[in-house]
């Protein structure tokens, strides 16, 4: 088999196995919980993907879905959605974070849920061209649109310094300094362009845990920062709170600590809780706003045994989710600190 069939046929596998899988929404049934959809109401699944959520939320009730998503190849799931639910399922091309303007441009102001599961999804993985995956060899890409720099575009043009800050803010790997060192010496030998050439560079000197790829960090931080995903997170959040309508719910889903605590800053300021205060001493008067939001559950939920049992990449799931209240929206500045 030539070098070309061989990649046809891993594409080929890649999409199939994606499709196998796309019933594999984590914690679909807590999200859709959360949720509660009625019939009538609009929700927004702001990271459609193969659609798990959105085929959930449209079987759970009469309701009308509209998925955002900026991957392309995401259109195939979508055309299924439309045909099984005509009328009541659209896509829209984008990113999340943009999806006030999203919706503006089909005349929609408000709506009753807005869904988002944060980072890239189990179909990408699965997809060795896509370049998220440091279990297949493919091209060092990782965005999740087509537009933008690729993970190989900032390794091999970024100075050492920065790769240690992105490697260790956005991976939390404690080598950073010595991966960046690492992937330094070997570009200077040749670029690094293949997944699999930078997981060897990164295995030469760090040591994970049994089980976790040494790789698996600092992949972590080159695929945010290609993306922007905690930017986009950030501006994901702002964009539900203007667009719930008052009693409107939000559900989000997150799987690493760095997504987790931007939402949990999020939702305890938007509830009223002020990070860092002390409960002793009364707020400052001017410091006061209405809450625009009411957390439905103490804390962050998790995934059952059974779905992790199913479906590992539901081991480090946590949902957090609220009720918007009628109180206006927040000023956006506050959440230069929700990282």
């Amino acid at each position: 088999m030539s070098a070309a069939d061989r990649s046809r046929t891993a594409t080929k596998t890649g999409h199939e196995k994606a499709a196998r899988t796309a019933h594999l929404s984590v914690m679909c049934a807590e999200v859709v919980s959360a949720l509660d959809p009625c019939a009538g109401d609009l929700v927004v699944d702001g990271t459609f993907g193969a659609g798990g959520y959105s085929s959930a939320l449209l079987a759970a009730a009469e309701c009308q879905v509209i998925g955002i998503d900026r991957d392309p190849r995401v259109r195939v799931h979508a055309d299924r959605l439309s045909a099984l639910y005509p009328n009541r399922f659209r896509l829209l091309e984008g990113c999340f974070g943009d999806m006030v303007d999203l919706l503006a441009g089909i005349g929609v102001e408000a709506v009753d849920g807005v869904a988002l599961d944060i980072g890239v999804s189990s179909m990408q993985l699965d997809q060795a061209e896509r370049g998220f995956s440091f279990q297949q060899d493919g091209p060092l890409d990782m965005r999740m649109g087509a537009a933008g720099e690729t993970a190989a575009d900032i390794v091999n043009s970024r100075d050492e310094a920065e790769l240690a800050d992105i490697i260790y803010l956005y991976g939390e790997e404690r080598r950073a300094r010595a991966v960046a060192r690492a992937i330094v010496a070997a570009r200077a030998e040749a670029p690094i362009a293949r997944t699999r050439q930078l997981a060897e560079i990164v295995a030469r000197v760090v040591r994970a845990a049994p089980g976790i790829h040494p790789a698996t960090r600092t992949f972590q931080a080159l695929r945010i920062v290609v993306n922007d995903e905690l930017g986009e997170l950030k501006r994901g959040l702002l964009a539900a709170e203007r667009l719930l309508k008052p009693e409107g719910r939000l559900a989000v889903v997150s799987f690493h600590s760095l997504e987790d605590r931007v939402v949990k800053r999020f939702l305890d300021r938007r509830s009223g809780k002020q990070a860092g205060a002390s409960r002793h001493l009364p707020q400052a008067a001017g410091e006061v706003r209405a809450p625009s939001f009411v957390p439905l559950h103490k804390g962050a939920l998790a995934a059952g045994e059974a779905e992790i049992a199913g479906n590992p990449r539901a081991r480090s799931a946590k949902l957090r989710a609220a009720k918007r209240t009628a109180a206006p929206v927040w000023p956006d500045d506050d959440m230069r600190e929700a990282a």
